[in-house]
């Protein structure tokens, strides 16, 4: 199975930062970045995934200022180039928003990242989620949700034709005859579209991977159509096995009707883990995260798992009416309420244990308890392999790496050693042929 290790600074739980096993400095320690990627190298992870969010969190100051998301980060380009000097296989996934960025600037960057890595480089194609980054941007307001991923389309359209600006062996660098480029294997872009005018071409020569591999999350029907016609991973959220199965198939089956193999889109769903060597140690360190948990962050979590639904008018020391759950968010909510129904929570203690990841897939337990419903996922056809998101880091990983990686080498479902050098071959993708768009 496929995995990727998604770096939140200090970790996935909203507390994490105070945790005595995390880095709380993390978002600006470049250290803590390199420990985290050198040892998923050594476990031979597929990938590392730098997210990045263009605007501080929207939210009462009071609770940004419990929480280390969005507010003291690196700007994730800058820091893949700097991981990609300091491992040798491993793959570094970066986040670059279609709305507040130019295609030129794009592309010039992943093709030169991945001439840095030899052939490592992905890029995660968000289209923005956040209104306050429209206001960073010369913005009164976001782009509109079809808009976005309208731009979108185009945006990675004009990327794939600057990458294919010059042939693979336009660059002959012949000392003898003074001849540095070929000039017939150099190819114009010139695109004049609905949003962008970009004439090209390109100032860097085409990617050893032909193109960064292509990653992206959308979970509505525009944006699973977007991943279906250009993903060639998936990351997202299922809370369920059969959730996570119905998701794949869709976007499996989705991808074949655009005429693509659907092998060649891995889905990856996200699992964050607490692990411990007795489960009883794993709880103890849930349980702490909880109780550094303050409420309001909490009930924020949740309103975003509800499809924004403001869970607040609810009482906080009463249990969550199984019936009062909004339209867009009701499979969750009812989620919600079933677990305090089966185990007698309030809303108050179902926040605290429920609201401090964002993360459908939570596992607290044993190495071998994470490797079971790991081998279970995938086993089910719910999952190709996941985004691993680790409560808090480095402390969570370390535990990962000490406890589930060796089960589950020993269960056969992660490799020993990298077979190949690029992402794309980490991943059996195949490598893009040239195409020019002239």
């Amino acid at each position: 199975m496929h995995l990727a290790l998604f770096i939140n600074p200090t970790g996935h739980h909203q507390s994490a930062w105070l945790h005595p096993r995390a880095d709380a400095d993390a978002g600006v320690n470049f250290a803590h970045y390199r420990r985290l990627v050198q040892a998923a190298e050594r476990a031979c992870f597929d990938a590392a995934f730098l997210a990045d969010n263009q605007a501080v969190r929207p939210g009462r100051p009071e609770d940004v200022a419990r929480v280390a998301q969005y507010v003291a980060n690196f700007e994730p380009l800058t820091l893949a180039s700097g991981l990609m000097a300091c491992t040798e296989r491993i793959g570094v996934i970066c986040t670059a928003s279609t709305s507040y960025n130019f295609p030129f600037q794009v592309a010039r960057k992943f093709a030169s990242m991945d001439h840095l890595s030899g052939g490592r480089a992905g890029w995660n194609i968000v289209t923005s989620g956040m209104e306050q980054e429209a206001w960073n941007f010369g913005l009164d307001e976001h782009y509109e949700h079809e808009l976005r991923y309208e731009r979108a389309a185009e945006f990675v359209e004009v990327c794939k034709g600057l990458w294919d600006s010059w042939e693979d062996d336009a660059f002959p660098r012949d000392v003898e005859s003074g001849q540095f480029s070929d000039p017939e294997k150099l190819h114009v872009l010139g695109h004049d579209g609905a949003h962008f005018k970009v004439r090209g071409p390109l100032n860097v020569p085409r990617p050893p991977q032909g193109y960064p591999v292509f990653v992206q999350a959308g979970a509505s029907p525009t944006g699973t159509s977007f991943a279906a016609r250009y993903a060639e991973m998936v990351f997202g959220n299922a809370h369920t096995i059969e959730e996570g199965r119905c998701r794949r198939q869709a976007i499996r089956e989705q991808a074949q009707a655009m005429g693509r193999d659907p092998d060649h889109v891995k889905v990856m769903p996200g699992l964050a883990v607490i692990i411990g060597a007795t489960r009883a140690q794993a709880q103890d360190d849930r349980a702490r995260l909880e109780k550094s948990l303050h409420i309001d962050i909490a009930m924020n979590l949740m309103r975003m798992k509800a499809g924004g639904f403001d869970l607040s008018g609810f009482a906080l020391d009463e249990p969550l009416p199984p019936d009062g759950g909004p339209g867009d968010g009701r499979g969750y909510y009812e989620k919600l309420a079933d677990i305090g129904v089966q185990e007698g929570l309030t809303l108050r203690e179902l926040a605290l244990r429920e609201g401090g990841l964002l993360a459908g897939l939570v596992v607290c337990g044993t190495g071998a308890d994470v490797a079971d419903v790991m081998e279970e996922w995938i086993d089910a056809g719910a999952a190709d392999g996941f985004n691993l998101m680790p409560a808090f880091l480095p402390g969570a990983f370390d535990d990962f790496v000490e406890h589930a990686v060796p089960e589950l080498r020993r269960r056969g479902l992660l490799r020993e050693r990298y077979e190949g050098r690029t992402l794309r071959e980490h991943l059996g993708l195949p490598r893009p042929p040239f195409s020019p768009r002239d």
